[in-house]
This record gives C-alpha cells, structure tokens and sequence, in this order.
C-alpha cells in the first residue's frame, strides 16, 4: 500500500555534508511518523533520527548536534541534513515510514536503503 523510496547518499570527506531525502507514497491517510536508521556491514540497524506527526524529534547520541531531521507533510517528504560528517556515519540509510492501521498499532514500511560513504 506503500511505497517509500530515499535519495540523496553518495561519498564525502570527514568534516562534508550531504542531505538525504525520503518521500512516501501510496494508500496513505496518516503518516504518525518518518525517520531515519543506518546499518553497517556487520553491525545492527540503528537508529538515526525520527520525526512524529506532532513533530517532535528523537537523534542518536552519536548524530546529537550534526544532524536535523524536517517533514514536508504536505507531500509525505522527510529530510535529513547530516553535518560535520564522521567515517563513522558511513553507513546504509533506510527511511522508516509509520503508518496507523488502528489507534494503537502501526505498520513500518522501508525504503530501499542509500548508500552514505565518509572518507577520512
């Protein structure tokens, strides 16, 4: 019913920025939040930062400070602007999409991932 597609990553130097951006369409009514997850090769998928409906905000620890999360909820469009970027960032990005199926359960739909590279 959803579809979620990110654009945006490509290879920085340490200390580069580079802005992700996610946008969902499909049968969507509500979106009661967007946000942002990382992988990296070996390790779990983490979160990076989330927006809600009501907009409030959640970060990382690690990305506390360099990176800003914005909705544009006219067209089901988040962005993420990452700042002062860490080879530590490098990572796989997903946009996460939650969307309401009754008052208090919510479906998750992802995005294909995009690829964000930080050389030192």
């Amino acid at each position: 019913q959803v579809q979620v597609v990110e654009s945006g990553g490509g290879l920085v130097q340490a200390g580069g920025s580079l802005g992700l951006s996610c946008a969902a369409s499909g049968n969507i009514f509500r979106i009661n939040a967007m946000g942002w997850y990382r992988q990296a090769p070996g390790k779990q998928r983490e979160l990076v930062a989330r927006i809600t409906r009501s907009g409030s905000t959640n970060f990382a620890d690690s990305v506390e400070g360099r990176f800003t999360i914005s909705r544009d909820s006219a067209k089901n469009t988040v962005y993420l602007q990452m700042n002062s970027l860490k080879p530590e960032d490098t990572a796989v990005y997903y946009c996460n999409v939650v969307v309401p199926v009754t008052p208090h359960l919510n479906n998750d739909y992802w995005g294909q991932g995009t690829q964000v590279t930080v050389s030192s």
